[in-house]
């Protein structure tokens, strides 16, 4: 296990959580859940230069579930994409840190917004190279609820049908989505068999674990002929105790006394 990447998640989570509560903002719930995965990726995974975000051989990280840009915004400031200062003008006015993420901020691909979109165009992305014979990958995060768009079952039709090998969907499966938990809303299960039939690469994980993480992100780099999903079963709000599995942290924003209580938390 990295010490840096648990290191850095610590530090995703906490600048998350400070986020919010400056800005009166909201989505903490599904920026705490994928806390790790980006933490594993920015220490571990990902070809990056966050001096020069726009070099070519760079590995392309994708947010498809842009409401939860707080934790992504955050694990940029800390890798170096630009001052952690720059993250005090979140959801101001006239600021490019928008409520969901936008491209004008260094290390954003793609802006993301309506759901649903962000996977297409990662398969664009993925059989560009493959095409160009480039050799970085393609990494894309979409929230569970997000599956609920039939574009993003297209994408993974197309995926499996030019056998894009150097692209990786990771589903946030913290299983609560806007209107209550996503097995209510819109049954996903059976999961895994749903997206084996589909020819894909699945590895299901606990995705707070980083071991199994930075596994099955290796098991990706080393797959030849199918793309590949990484199911990571995760918790809304992890980190936080009353913010964990509460459906309500889709939405609100801590006060002082709850941001207060979260900090300690995280650094606990």
């Amino acid at each position: 296990m990295s010490t840096k990447s648990l290191e850095m998640a610590k530090k995703i989570r906490k600048t998350s959580v400070a986020m919010v509560y400056k800005a009166h903002s909201s989505h903490i719930g599904g920026a705490l859940s994928m806390a790790d995965i980006l933490a594993v990726l920015y220490s571990d995974v990902l070809n990056y230069d966050a001096n020069n975000p726009a070099w070519e051989k760079r590995d392309r990280c994708l947010l498809s579930k842009g409401h939860a840009c707080v934790s992504f915004y955050a694990v940029l400031a800390h890798t170096g994409f630009f001052p952690m200062s720059e993250l005090d003008s979140y959801s101001q006015d006239g600021s490019a840190f928008l409520c969901h993420t936008t491209h004008h901020v260094p290390g954003i691909e793609i802006s993301a917004g309506s759901l649903g979109h962000v996977f297409s165009i990662a398969c664009g992305i993925a059989l560009g190279a493959k095409i160009k014979k480039e050799k970085f990958k393609t990494y894309v995060i979409l929230g569970d609820g997000e599956m609920d768009e039939g574009s993003n079952w297209e994408a993974l039709l197309f995926g499996a049908h030019h056998n894009l090998s150097n692209l990786c969907a990771i589903i946030d499966y913290n299983k609560i989505q806007s209107f209550g938990n996503t097995n209510d809303v819109l049954r996903l299960e059976p999961l895994i068999d749903k997206l084996k039939s589909f020819n894909w690469n699945v590895i299901n994980v606990d995705g707070h674990n980083h071991d199994e993480l930075l596994r099955a992100f290796d098991d990706f780099k080393h797959e030849k002929y199918r793309p590949t999903v990484i199911i990571a079963n995760t918790v809304k709000g992890k980190g936080v105790s009353f913010m964990e599995n509460n459906l309500a942290w889709h939405y609100k924003s801590p006060n002082e006394e709850q941001y207060k209580q979260a900090i300690k938390e995280i650094e606990r």
